[in-house]
């Protein structure tokens, strides 16, 4: 919502990539980066499946996610730039961030990009 508030881009980009989801790479594990300054990206990551918890338990995907970290190092690495994120996967998503943070570190601090993990009022 913060993001959405700040630049629509990201969630106007989103809709679209969903909406088109059976011509597209839309799915568990995709991310995609979408410029909102000259150097601010903000990356789509679609890592959970549905929005509710429900028989099959959470919607987070940790093994998507995992795919969408190794994504995003990449093109921060292309980038040069780092990673500044909320507690990704721990909302409605239903995920523990006990689970989510070793894989951040694998991902992107193992290859030295610097990451910031903010708690979102």
């Amino acid at each position: 919502m913060a993001v959405s508030r700040r630049w629509p881009e990201p969630e106007r980009d989103y809709r679209a990539w969903h909406r088109g989801r059976s011509h597209n790479d839309f799915g568990l594990g995709a991310v995609r980066l979408i410029q909102v300054r000259g150097d601010l990206w903000v990356a789509n990551m679609i890592g959970q499946h549905g929005m509710r918890t429900g028989s099959k338990g959470p919607p987070i995907r940790y093994d998507a996610v995992d795919r969408c970290l190794a994504a995003l190092a990449d093109h921060a690495e292309r980038l040069a730039a780092s990673a500044h994120i909320p507690r990704i996967g721990t909302g409605l998503a239903g995920g523990h961030w006990e689970r989510i943070e070793p894989l951040i570190t694998a991902r992107l601090s193992a290859r030295d990009i610097p990451v910031t993990v903010y708690d979102l009022a």
